[in-house]
């Protein structure tokens, strides 16, 4: 089977813990503090590897955790980072989050990377909290947890040139005598089972050609193998729709594949076409060759006869394709995150509603990550908390919004009773 659709789950690395230490040399009586902070968790990168053309090994591992960031000591160590985590994946890889189906990257290029998720924060250690109001903090920070998402990878093989075609059409054969591909030939539907790459080479000249699944009538609503058929060749800027000339119906054929494409997409089905008629080493191919032409003239740009067996008329349909390509513009290659940027400026806003449980829920992405890192089991931490939201003001919009003595405050992954 063709692995080209796959979900994954990724998740950065957790922030070490920092820890509470004081100094305890001989001769420093009054040792402050000197915890040190954990180091940040590893983030998950995708990356893309042309010498990768399936996501099957997605089919044996679909989890993956980059390393978490190891705990702060006492005399003001800090925890190390923890290790990054790069997944290759094929070139021509779309990247979906699944819970928001938002297109995050589009790997096209050679070592192109993309930020998949990101890496906790180290939580910070008693040191950073000395103040002239409190010299010996006993509290510090948790490692904030690391960025946990599902992805949705799509590989849409990248080529300049797709072979359209019902099944038997003869794109697997005239694949194999072009090119140094050796997709597998029978003389039965759906021979091909899985997209083929082949790199065509004519002088100075090269273009990649890819052999992909036969189409037939309903693909565009995933009969057969349609769908798969018609997302490996949207990334192609010329299309060769061969017509088995021996056919009982090569003109409807030709038709029908079209009809599929504009259901699937018009873009699809606006790219430029060569036609090229197939088998002419078998009689009947020859003799209706001349009629299928006449018919199709005007609604294609050339009309070819060929037989890749004998090598009839396939040089001069190279010739068209490298012609035709040399006056196309080669698609824009999209815009993907390489380097991991420094985080945008973290939201302090908040919301608080009353959810049909009778609790209530404080939503923010500054007071989560707070909450989620405060230590739980210190008094000084939880105290310290507590400041925050009469800082921010959270505890006045509560008691405004109805909270009363003893009622559950959801914070993140955190419930809270409300004192």
């Amino acid at each position: 089977m063709f692995y080209d659709q796959v979900t994954i789950s990724v998740q950065g690395g957790d922030g070490g813990n920092g820890v509470v230490a004081f100094r305890r040399e001989k001769f420093v009586p009054f040792g402050g503090p000197s915890g040190g902070n954990g180091g940040g968790g590893g983030s998950v990168y995708l990356r893309a590897n042309g010498r990768i053309n399936t996501l099957i090994a997605f089919s044996r591992v679909r989890r993956y955790h980059a390393k978490d960031g190891v705990p702060g000591s006492g005399k003001s160590q800090q925890g190390k980072t923890g290790d990054d985590l790069y997944i290759d994946v094929p070139l021509g890889t779309l990247v979906y989050d699944r819970a928001t189906h938002d297109v995050l990257g589009d790997l096209v290029n050679e070592g192109q990377t993309l930020l998949a998720a990101r890496g906790g924060r180290g939580g910070r250690g008693n040191e950073v909290f000395k103040s002239s109001a409190q010299h010996t903090p006993r509290f510090a920070e948790r490692g904030e947890p690391g960025q946990a998402r599902e992805l949705i990878l799509e590989l849409k093989l990248i080529a300049d040139v797709g072979l359209l075609g019902k099944p038997n059409a003869g794109k697997s054969t005239l694949l194999a005598a072009v090119s140094a591909a050796h997709p597998k030939i029978a003389d039965y539907p759906f021979t091909t089972l899985e997209p083929m790459l082949g790199m065509i080479e004519r002088g100075e000249h090269s273009f990649v050609m890819a052999d992909i699944p036969g189409l037939i009538e309903g693909a565009h609503a995933g009969a057969g193998l349609g769908l798969q058929f018609l997302r490996h060749v949207e990334r192609t800027r010329l299309l060769i729709h061969l017509v088995d000339g021996s056919s009982p119906d090569p003109l409807g054929d030709y038709r029908a594949i079209n009809a599929e494409l504009a259901l699937y997409s018009e873009q699809l089905a606006a790219k430029p076409q060569i036609v090229a008629v197939t088998k002419l080493d078998i009689t009947e191919a020859r003799e209706a060759y001349a009629g299928i032409a006449a018919a199709l003239e005007g609604g294609a740009s050339a009309v070819f006869g060929i037989s890749a067996v004998t090598g009839e008329g396939v040089d001069a349909l190279l010739t068209a394709i490298i012609a035709r390509l040399a006056e196309l513009p080669r698609e824009p290659t999209p815009t993907v995150e390489t380097v991991l940027r420094p985080k945008a400026g973290e939201s302090k806003t908040y919301t608080i509603t009353l959810e049909a449980s009778g609790r209530y829920r404080v939503s923010g992405e500054e007071i989560e990550r707070l909450a989620v890192m405060s230590d739980w089991n210190s008094l000084e931490s939880m105290e310290r908390f507590e400041r925050i939201l009469q800082a921010r003001g959270i505890s006045a919009a509560l008691i405004k919004a109805g909270v009363e003595f003893g009622d559950t405050v959801l914070i993140g992954p955190l419930e809270l009773e409300w004192r």
